[in-house]
């Protein structure tokens, strides 16, 4: 009993939800606060269809440390998706990480002052049309030579030249709360990191130049023209930090903080939530119908096999810490990765299936 109290103290919650709306997020909680944005050119856009994602500061609970992830341009996972910032908050006594997602309009991102397009609130970088994206110019930077459908909207913004800070609320963070069309973005269908996007951040992580602590809020490498390209020519180095920072001595470590106030924190696959299967496809085609219904339960039976491999292979972890009774810091260490583990394959189903959806569409008519 005293090991899984233990156990059910140090657990770093994050919170998965598959639905219509919602998607997986995870909060986890910050003694001290992430460095100010860097100052940094955008690399030029690598081709059309090609959006804006800003860099960021990201925690590494192994290192006890914040790191910075290079801003890229990416492909949007579906045609009208725009990319919403992820973003820090002050709460209750910590700081709070607020994880990034694809949607319809832009939602909350906590009011920072990203830049290119990215000024509190909205994205002014670009818009749909069709089924085409056409950039802004005058805060992109776009090669005409490659990309013609652009156009040239001046933005009045006197954020980013004033303040840098990487945060929302408390003493010194930014004093912004979400707008009437905020909550509504918040409530439409969402479509978590994509892989590729989930990729460049390890690569980020995995690099020590991209520390807080060795650069000092300077990052050698501030944007990327793709994601994981950190070695590509075109890569930009920060041209000077976002501002003075000073983390404490001590560096505190990441907190229990549940995602969204639900009571089925997700830790573990077996905490996730079951697999929520959409309605039979009708689309008028009782063969295409049938084969749909086919490959959708073949997919959910192999989705369900992972979730109870990696379930096997965590619940193997535990018992062997528990055999060799190990310090409480290292019992932490495992359920950050396991939190971290467990996050990754739910994205990765969630994206299985919408993919899924997607295929089954019938084809467009034609006229």
């Amino acid at each position: 009993m005293r090991t899984i109290a233990l156990r059910t103290l140090l657990f770093v919650f994050v919170v998965l939800s598959v639905s219509a709306t919602s998607f997986a997020q995870v909060r986890i909680s910050v003694a001290f606060g992430p460095p100010p944005i860097p100052v940094y050119e955008q690399p030029v856009c690598p081709g059309d269809g090609y959006i804006w994602t800003p860099g960021y500061w990201a925690w590494d609970p192994d290192d006890g440390d914040y790191y910075w992830v290079p801003g890229t341009w990416i492909l949007a996972p579906e045609v009208g998706f725009l990319w919403t910032p992820p973003y820090w908050a002050w709460d209750d006594g910590a700081f709070v990480f607020y994880d990034g997602y694809w949607g319809p309009h832009v939602g909350f991102y906590g009011g920072i002052a990203y830049g290119f397009g990215y000024f509190g609130f909205g994205f002014v970088g670009g818009r749909w049309d069709g089924d085409r994206f056409f950039y802004n110019r005058s805060v992109t930077n776009i090669n005409v030579v490659n990309i013609h459908n652009v156009y040239d909207e001046t933005v009045i913004n006197n954020n980013v030249a004033v303040n840098r800070v990487s945060y929302n609320g408390g003493p010194d963070g930014i004093k912004a709360r979400p707008r009437a069309e905020d909550e509504i973005a918040t409530h439409e269908r969402h479509i978590p990191p994509v892989g590729l996007q989930a990729q460049h951040m390890q690569t980020a992580r995995s690099n020590p130049e991209l520390r807080s602590s060795a650069n000092h809020g300077k990052p050698p490498i501030a944007a990327t023209p793709r994601p994981g390209e950190f070695r590509d020519h075109a890569v930009v180095p920060a041209r000077e930090a976002g501002g003075p920072y000073h983390p404490p001595d001590k560096r505190g470590g990441s907190v229990a903080r549940s995602g969204n106030g639900g009571s089925s924190p997700a830790v573990h696959p077996k905490d996730l939530p079951p697999f929520e299967r959409p309605a039979p496809s009708n689309t008028g085609d009782a063969n295409r119908d049938r084969k749909y219904q086919q490959q959708q339960e073949k997919m959910f039976a192999k989705q369900e096999q992972e979730r109870q491999k990696l379930q096997q292979k965590q619940e193997q972890e535990h018992q062997r810490l528990q055999r060799q009774n190990t310090k409480p810091a290292r019992t932490q260490q495992m359920e950050q990765r396991h939190q971290q583990q467990t996050q990754q394959l739910q994205q990765k189903h969630v994206q299985q299936q919408q993919q899924m959806r997607r295929n089954q569409q019938p084809p467009p008519r034609r006229k």
